[in-house]
């Protein structure tokens, strides 16, 4: 891994850790003042907006990285810093709105902060737990599901109880890993 801080791919995350806040506080905090005479539906629809850049920088962020060769120690901490906070961002502001099932938020967040525990764990004893498949489509699914519930779209619940099912399925990879890994050491 390369020591370069301030490349492209590092910079995209640290775009998206600022833009998760931005997008909360238009989906909780509907009556500031900066928010007078402004319709619901357009602070939706600016969090969407938000999500959407959001998300994309999420993939490029990757995708130059790994095309480039600009993967860096900063870059593997920041990345899945930024998703947990975008990912954290839409749905608690979600459920606040009541547009997102408080079990479905309470086992996707749980499941993120066991593996993200489990992850600094394994660092520690010198492993290396990437990210998987599994983990990069339940990103997308997670992804789509906040997009869906922020639109009101139809079957947004049903896609947000898939994220849920391969986040819970993703979180069980990471721990079969995990003690695959330790039993060799």
């Amino acid at each position: 891994m390369k020591s370069q801080i301030f490349n492209i791919p590092n910079i995209l995350a640290l775009i998206r850790l600022v833009l998760a806040p931005v997008m909360f506080v238009l989906l909780v905090n509907r009556d500031l003042g900066i928010f007078s005479g402004i319709h619901y539906s357009w602070l939706d629809f600016m969090a969407v907006f938000i999500f959407v850049i959001a998300s994309a920088t999420d993939f490029f962020d990757g995708y130059i990285a790994r095309t480039f060769d600009q993967i860096t120690t900063l870059g593997s901490i920041l990345d899945p810093l930024a998703d947990k906070m975008l990912t954290l961002a839409g749905f608690l502001g979600l459920m606040m709105l009541d547009r997102a099932s408080p079990w479905a938020i309470y086992l996707i967040l749980s499941r993120e902060l066991f593996i993200t525990g489990l992850r600094v764990n394994a660092v520690a004893n010198g492993m290396d737990i990437a990210a998987s498949m599994m983990g990069k489509i339940k990103t997308v699914v997670q992804m789509i599901a906040i997009g869906f519930l922020l639109m009101e779209w139809p079957y947004a619940s049903l896609i947000l109880w898939i994220a849920v099912i391969l986040t819970l399925y993703s979180g069980y990879e990471y721990v079969r890993d995990f003690f695959r890994q330790t039993s060799r050491l």
